[in-house]
């Protein structure tokens, strides 16, 4: 009977379309067989090198080199690559069948790991690691798509411009302006501030917001209390200063709360972690956790804050630099954003230059200029003595994957923080922002013209 196993090296050794493809997704421990992970990573090895395969002559005189094979081992794994053959399949059933191996392999090792983590083996895992084990294993498979066709494919993206896209809309009409109606699923969105200038206070609100239009929240803070969130939040909702909500009688609380569940089908769920104890992968299994246990689905997730969020790829930042660490950190909520098919607002503080400053820009982000380069829109807040003093808080656009960031690239907005609210402020008040943005100058030659001459409607 044969094996799939040799199958997939058949096909590997002769037929480099196959490989090609079935590469990126292969890993050695798939194979059960030492002489199967042998051959594997001697075919593999020699693509990466030379960019074309190895002739079996080839393959054998690369295992003869090797100096950790046993006698019997190297007699067994020259016997392997003698008995490859080319085999003519049907190329479909062949992916078809590596793709099936392959999940079934990563579901099993993975299953074997978890056992091992919840068995207290594994010193370097805790038992929150294994929903994210699982998922990982349950998500392996291949990506057929090769890309679009811009000239078949032209279907498609017409129907793709005139699709209503998911948004998650703020309650403040500059933000709605500046991300065409608010935000989108799969994207990382991030503040930027100092310290004390309002980043907490402005993902309280959106939060706030958000669950008022009837969509599940979820807010991790690694900075204060899952109480200090509810508090800003309870603030806000029911429209009290932050600093009587604990004279509020219980009678009073208890209906204004009941109140305001009247208003919304949404929930609203807070969870703490320790400052730098958790990454995306406690985040993933925090998901896998609410839907089985509260049937919770999040719409929008906040995080407070990235920089202090640990790294599923590094185990501490001491052995890695900051641009390195945090770029991590972003790309991996990012990724969140994307399996989890929701937007991720979080925050960011600003360096020691730009703390003071009164127009930060994208090199006052602190610790990693690799930050502003993953995240799909990122503004700076910012607050000056005379702004307080009107109760507004400035907005200016760094990064913007929305809508162009050149327009209404400054704007202000109240701000109410013993409410812990935001708010839109008179016309007036945008009239009188100076915009300093440069704008380029494209080439309008006649030449550059003619190019798209035949093309106007």
């Amino acid at each position: 009977m044969e094996r799939v196993e040799t199958t997939i090296l058949n096909n590997l050794l002769f037929n480099e379309e196959y490989t090609r493809k079935v590469l990126p997704f292969l890993r050695p421990e798939y194979f059960e067989e030492k002489c199967d992970t042998l051959v594997f990573e001697q075919i593999s090895s020699f693509l990466t090198q030379y960019d074309k395969l190895p002739t079996k002559e080839v393959l054998n005189i690369e295992l003869q080199k090797r100096v950790d094979l046993s006698q019997d081992e190297y007699s067994l794994v020259t016997r392997l690559v003698e008995s490859l053959v080319p085999t003519e399949s049907d190329r479909t059933w062949v992916l078809d069948t590596t793709e099936s191996w392959c999940k079934e392999r990563a579901i099993y090792l993975a299953l074997m790991e978890s056992i091992k983590i919840a068995d207290g083996q594994d010193e370097k895992k805790s038992p929150d690691a294994i929903p994210s084990i699982l998922s990982d294993a349950l998500s392996v498979g291949f990506d057929q798509h090769v890309g679009h066709d811009y000239i078949n494919d032209s279907n498609d993206r017409f129907e793709y411009y005139h699709k209503v896209e998911n948004k998650t809309p703020f309650d403040l009409e500059y933000f709605n302006k500046i991300t065409s109606g608010g935000l989108s699923d799969k994207t990382l969105n991030i503040a930027l501030a100092g310290t004390g200038v309002g980043k907490s206070l402005f993902m309280c609100h959106v939060a706030a917001s958000v669950l008022l239009q009837g969509k599940n929240v979820l807010y991790i803070t690694l900075e204060m209390a899952e109480e200090k969130i509810a508090e800003r939040i309870d603030a806000n909702l029911l429209n009290v200063n932050i600093q009587d909500i604990s004279e509020i009688p219980k009678s009073s609380f208890t209906k204004k709360i009941d109140k305001l569940a009247a208003k919304t089908s949404g929930k609203l769920i807070i969870k703490e972690y320790p400052t730098a104890s958790a990454h995306c992968g406690h985040f993933k299994a925090l998901l896998q956790e609410l839907k089985l246990k509260k049937s919770f689905e999040p719409d929008i997730i906040f995080i407070d804050y990235l920089n202090i969020c640990g790294s599923s790829r590094y185990r501490t930042a001491v052995n890695v630099n900051s641009y390195s660490y945090v770029k991590a950190i972003a790309e991996e909520l990012r990724g969140l954003a994307v399996e989890a098919t929701v937007p991720i607002v979080s925050a960011t503080q600003t360096t020691r230059s730009g703390f003071a400053s009164s127009d930060p820009n994208l090199t006052d982000t602190s610790e990693s200029f690799g930050l502003p380069a993953t995240a799909d829109l990122m503004f700076a807040l910012i607050s000056t003595e005379d702004m307080e003093k009107l109760n507004q808080i400035m907005v200016k656009q760094l990064k913007n994957r929305y809508n162009d960031p050149t327009m209404n690239k400054r704007f202000v907005v109240g701000i109410d923080r013993a409410k812990m609210r935001l708010y839109d402020v008179e016309q007036s008040a945008q009239d009188d922002i100076v915009d300093d943005t440069d704008i380029v100058e494209y080439n309008k030659s006649e030449e550059s013209k003619a190019k798209f001459n035949d093309f106007k409607f």
